[in-house]
């Protein structure tokens, strides 16, 4: 699947509360990169609630429906995992992950009432969340003669081209990143320098 021109994510983590008939559901909602990140943030709240009944969660790392993941963590099958993924895909947020750590307060609620409860305590933390937009880069390097340096350097500042890395040499390397909306316009000026195209 392709990588649109950008997507939206969260700042930085947030928290929130859902309280029904003294069950706690405290949430979490955090940008992530990749599955370790994933692990990271689940492992720690692990330890800072050792007492939890359960800490259920989704996820949506990419673009396809293969890159969101939903946990019910011991919960009635769909009752937590799946409402907490579906509010996370109702804001529309991409790399992040939402997580629900439940203090069983002895009644039970049923599974309407956990459906209604794990969705009630990932919106609280999503609330709180700053939304962001992020425009997905390209990286690519290239390579040329010292005598081509001006004419490089022209076309990295008429368009919105980042030097990354650069060696000045009699060959001259460059890394270079750039939004994804720009690179084929990007691509096609810089073709005769290509070293490897992203």
């Amino acid at each position: 699947m392709s990588i649109p021109d950008s997507y939206l994510t969260l700042a930085a983590p947030t928290e929130g509360l859902y309280k029904d008939k003294g069950s706690k559901f405290i949430s979490c909602a955090c940008p992530v990169r990749d599955l370790e990140e994933i692990k990271f943030h689940l492992e720690l709240l692990k330890e800072q609630h050792p007492k939890a009944r359960h800490i259920c969660y989704a996820y949506r790392l990419g673009f396809s429906a293969e890159e969101n993941r939903a946990q019910d963590d011991g919960e009635p099958a769909g009752s937590a995992g799946k409402p907490i993924l579906n509010t996370i895909l109702s804001h529309n947020l991409h790399f992040s992950l939402v997580a629900v750590v439940r203090y069983f307060g002895g009644t039970l609620l049923g599974v309407p009432g956990l459906i209604h409860a794990y969705k009630e305590a990932s919106l609280d933390a999503l609330s709180q969340a700053e939304i962001i937009e992020i425009e997905p880069e390209v990286q690519i390097q290239i390579q040329f003669a010292y005598a081509e340096l001006n004419e490089v350097m022209k076309i990295c500042k008429k368009m919105p081209i980042k030097i990354v890395r650069q060696e000045i040499d009699n060959l001259c390397k460059f890394e270079l990143s750039f939004p994804i909306k720009v690179k084929n316009e990007v691509l096609a000026l810089l073709e005769y320098y290509l070293q490897a195209p992203a």
